[in-house]
């Protein structure tokens, strides 16, 4: 079985998108992100990553800001290895 390359959503470059694999975090920051919309296999597209200055990223439409502590709990994957993936894997996208 074919392992996922995961990595922080804090360390991924504007303009990328990404999926959502899991929330390295407890149950309050996993509900609040739920509440949110990063629920796994969401796409999520970082807008700014810049350093000095705040993390937003796109989901569903929407531009959130996310703390940086926050952003390295968010374990996301490429979005096109997600794809790959979830065709030999049968699983739709």
């Amino acid at each position: 079985m074919e392992q996922k390359q995961t990595q922080p959503l804090s360390t991924v470059q504007s303009g990328t998108s990404v999926r959502l694999s899991s929330i390295e975090a407890g149950r309050g920051l996993n509900s609040r992100l739920a509440s949110m919309g990063l629920v796994p296999n969401t796409v999520i597209t970082v807008v700014n990553n810049g350093h000095p200055g705040p993390f937003v990223i796109s989901v569903k439409g929407s531009r959130m800001m996310l703390g940086r502590g926050m952003a390295q709990k968010i374990m996301v994957c490429s979005y096109d290895h997600a794809k790959n993936h979830s065709r030999l894997s049968g699983q739709p996208e």
